[in-house]
C-alpha cells in the first residue's frame, strides 16, 4: 500500500500573492503498483486535479484553504497531512 504521502508547495510555506502561481507537489515514500493521485481542498467536494503535481496559475481569494493529496494503488489509499495555503 502507498505510505508516507507528503506535500510541498512552491512558493514554500504555501503563502502566495493574489494572482500569482502556486504549485503543489505530492510525493510518496513507499508504494507499489500503479499509483493514482487526486487533489482536494477542505470544504470543496470537487476533485481539483489528478497526478503528482497541482498547478494553480492565477490564485484567487477563494483558493485559500487546506489542501491534501490522496494516493491510491487500487486496493488501498493514503492521504497527506493538510497543507495550508494562504493567498496574500
Amino acid at each position: 500500500p502507498p505510505s508516507g504521502v507528503s506535500l510541498s508547495a512552491q512558493p514554500p510555506g504555501g503563502q502566495v500573492a493574489l494572482g500569482d502561481r502556486l504549485v503543489l507537489n505530492c510525493t510518496v515514500a513507499a508504494g507499489t503498483g500503479l499509483l493514482s493521485f487526486s487533489w482536494h481542498r477542505e470544504g470543496s467536494g470537487a476533485e481539483l486535479g489528478t497526478g503528482p503535481r497541482l498547478e494553480l496559475r492565477h490564485v484567487g481569494d477563494n483558493d485559500s484553504g487546506h489542501y491534501r493529496c490522496r494516493v491510491s494503488n487500487g486496493d488501498s489509499m493514503a492521504e497527506s497531512t493538510p497543507l495550508k495555503v494562504t493567498v496574500l
